[in-house]
């Protein structure tokens, strides 16, 4: 006897909504989907885990009785000219996660190894003025403009970039991709880049394409 399992059909709508897919190519991997939608036949447990996979929907929340609230965990982020994100996607919010989740770990490592506060952290405002804070900037990691203009290439000179800030003390995360899912690319039209404040653990998020991963 095949057991099946009783939700909100709201919630499958809510879970293909939230991952921005084509409902059509979602039913053609998923035939019952209607029927499930239109609470005239419920899934099984395995049916609503690939759904969940295929949707990147947490499986945990296709059971709640209505859509959650999923408020953007951070207040801003950089994209592509005026671009505003209403709703984020399963892949911004998921990167934002595993970058908290890195934070939240290195955080505690810094504590444990008696590791100080970085003074830098927190010591501007959006009221400075851009010259002297990018000279400040400069200082903190030890970025030099004469020894930029000696490296060979752009590459090398972003490589260097990051090594520098990484050894000031802050997280440097590069990737075109949620984690290590090949098959997940971000898309670069919604976010660019963001940065999670800590004074012992700050974060820095950088998306890049896949091909030049290898730089890093």
């Amino acid at each position: 006897m095949t057991t099946r399992v009783a939700i909100n059909p709201e919630m499958l709508r809510w879970a293909h909504e939230r991952a921005g897919l084509d409902l059509a190519g979602l039913r053609k991997r998923f035939p019952k989907l209607a029927d499930w939608e239109q609470g005239e036949l419920q899934p099984t447990l395995k049916q609503l885990e690939a759904f969940a996979k295929a949707t990147h929907a947490p499986l945990g929340f296709l059971f709640l009785p209505a859509p959650p609230d999923e408020p953007l965990p951070i207040p801003d982020f950089r994209t592509m000219g005026v671009a505003h994100t209403e709703r984020p996607s399963p892949d911004l919010l998921d990167t934002i996660y595993l970058c908290q989740q890195r934070q939240t770990w290195y955080r505690d490592f810094a504590r444990v190894h008696g590791e100080r506060p970085l003074d830098f952290v927190g010591g501007a405002t959006i009221r400075d003025d851009v010259s002297p804070l990018a000279a400040k900037m400069r200082d903190a990691i030890g970025f030099d403009l004469d020894e930029r203009q000696d490296l060979p290439s752009w590459t090398e000179a972003l490589r260097c970039f990051v090594e520098q800030v990484e050894a000031s003390g802050v997280l440097v995360m590069v990737s075109g991709v949620v984690g290590s899912n090949n098959k997940r690319k971000l898309d670069p039209e919604e976010f660019r880049d963001f940065a999670l404040v800590d004074d012992l653990a700050p974060l820095i998020f950088r998306q890049v394409p896949q091909d030049y991963r290898h730089i890093f």
